[in-house]
C-alpha cells in the first residue's frame, strides 16, 4: 500500500499533470466563448507552425525539464534538450511533440473531468443529490450503493494521473531528446575530455617523474663524490630541473582549474637542449645528434616528441644510472625519428613494462606513428617514428 501511494507524495506527479493541462488552456478558454469543434483544428495548426520556429525547442525543452523531471540531474533531465532546433529533423520532431502533447492533454482533461464529476455524483447519490447529465461515466439515479463505487473511481483518477504523466515524460525523452548529430557531438566532447585528462596525466608523469629522478640521482652522486664543487653543480641541476617541473605543474593545474583558460606554451623539441643538459648534469654522458629542420615540425608532434625524449632520458637515469647514452633526432622524408640508446644493465626494465614505456607507445600511436622499446644489440633502445606531414 505504501508503494502504491508513494508516487502521490512526489511533486513531479502533479507537475506532469499540470504540463498536460497547459497545452489545452487556450483552446479550452475559446470553447467557453464558442463551442465549435474546429477550434481544436486551429490550435493544432498554430502549434504546427510554432514547432517550425527554432527557439520553440528551447522553450519546450526548459518547460519539460522543469515540470516533467523536476530539474533532477538524472537520465530523464539530461535526456531532454533545451536548445534551438538545428535541423529540419529537430523541427519535425518538435511538431510531432506539440501535436501529441495537445492530443494527450485533451484526452487527459476530458477523462479526469469525467472521473471527478462521477465521483462527486456517486458520493452525493445516497442523499438524493447529483445529476446524471455530466457525461457517460455518471450513473443515473440516486441509489445508496453508488457510494461504494467512489474508491474505484478515485483509483481510476489516480491511475490516469500517473499513467498520462509517465507517458508524456516518455514522449518528451523520445521527441525532445538529442538528435543523432547532437549525440555524436556530445560523444566527441566526452572523448576529447578523456583524452585531455590522459594527456595531462602523462605530462605530469613525465615532467614530475623526470625532475624527481634527476634530483635523486644528483643527490646520490653528490653524497658519494664528497666534492664541494660537484655538490654545488648537483644542487644547481636539481634547482633548475625542479623549477622546470614546477612550471609544468602550474600550467597543468591552471588547465584543470579553468577549462577555458589557454594552456600556455608547452616545450617542444627545439627545447631539447634543456633535457640533454639536465641528463648530463646528472652524470650521464649524452652523445646527441640532431639533424633536419626541427623548427618546422608541427606543434603537436614536436610537443609529444619532447615528452617522449624526456621519458626516455628519465628511464636511462632511473633504471641504468649515469651511463653513456646516445640520442639521435632526425627530420627527413616527412618523418620525425627519435632514437635513444644506453648500455643494457641489470636494472633496465624489461620489454613493454612500466607506465612510462606504455605512455611512449600510446603517444606515438595517437600521432599515427609507432614506437619500439627493448633490448637491441646489447643496448636498451627507444626508437620512435612520427609522421610530420
Amino acid at each position: 500500500m505504501v508503494r502504491l501511494l508513494r508516487p502521490f507524495g512526489r511533486a513531479v506527479t502533479y507537475t506532469r499533470w499540470l504540463h498536460l493541462f497547459i497545452a489545452v488552456v487556450a483552446p479550452s478558454l475559446l470553447l467557453f466563448v464558442r463551442e465549435e469543434w474546429w477550434i481544436w483544428l486551429i490550435a493544432a495548426a498554430a502549434l504546427g507552425l510554432a514547432g517550425l520556429v527554432p527557439a520553440m525547442r528551447t522553450v519546450e525543452g526548459l518547460q519539460a525539464r522543469l515540470l516533467l523531471t523536476g530539474h533532477r540531474h538524472d537520465s530523464e533531465s539530461t535526456g531532454i534538450v533545451a536548445a534551438p532546433s538545428a535541423s529540419w529533423g529537430d523541427r519535425g520532431r518538435l511538431v510531432v511533440w506539440l501535436e501529441a502533447r495537445l492530443l494527450l492533454g485533451c484526452v487527459t482533461l476530458a477523462l479526469c473531468a469525467q472521473l471527478v464529476f462521477a465521483t462527486v455524483d456517486l458520493a452525493a447519490a445516497p442523499f438524493g443529490h447529483g445529476s446524471g447529465d455530466r457525461g457517460p461515466l455518471v450513473l443515473d439515479g440516486h441509489a445508496w450503493w453508488h457510494v461504494l463505487l467512489v474508491p474505484l473511481f478515485l483509483l481510476a483518477l489516480g491511475a490516469t494521473v500517473l499513467v498520462t504523466g509517465h507517458l508524456i515524460t516518455a514522449l518528451a525523452l523520445r521527441l525532445l531528446g538529442p538528435s543523432p548529430a547532437e549525440r555524436m557531438a556530445a560523444l566527441e566532447e566526452r572523448t576529447e575530455q578523456l583524452l585531455e585528462r590522459t594527456r595531462i596525466a602523462r605530462e605530469l608523469h613525465d615532467s614530475i617523474g623526470h625532475a624527481l629522478t634527476v634530483a635523486v640521482v644528483q643527490a646520490g652522486a653528490a653524497r658519494a663524490a664528497g666534492d664541494p664543487a660537484f655538490t654545488d653543480r648537483a644542487l644547481s641541476a636539481i634547482e633548475e630541473t625542479g623549477r622546470a617541473a614546477l612550471e609544468d605543474l602550474e600550467r597543468v593545474l591552471g588547465v584543470l582549474r579553468e577549462s577555458e583558460r589557454p594552456a600556455g606554451s608547452r616545450p617542444t623539441l627545439t627545447d631539447a637542449d634543456r633535457l640533454l643538459e639536465s641528463a648530463r648534469a646528472s652524470g650521464t654522458k649524452v652523445d646527441a645528434e640532431m639533424t633536419g629542420p626541427l623548427d618546422t615540425v608541427p606543434g603537436p608532434v614536436s610537443r609529444e616528441g619532447y615528452r617522449i625524449l624526456q621519458e626516455s632520458l628519465t628511464n636511462v637515469l632511473r633504471h641504468a644510472g649515469p651511463v653513456p647514452a646516445r640520442v639521435r633526432i632526425a627530420v627527413a622524408a616527412g618523418t620525425l625519428t627519435l632514437d635513444v640508446r644506453n648500455p643494457l644493465t641489470a636494472g633496465t626494465a624489461g620489454p613493454g613494462r612500466g607506465s612510462g614505456l606504455r605512455g611512449i607507445r600510446e603517444r606515438a600511436a595517437l600521432l599515427g606513428g609507432h614506437a619500439r622499446t627493448g633490448p637491441a644489440e646489447g643496448d636498451w633502445q627507444v626508437h620512435v617514428e612520427l609522421p610530420v606531414s
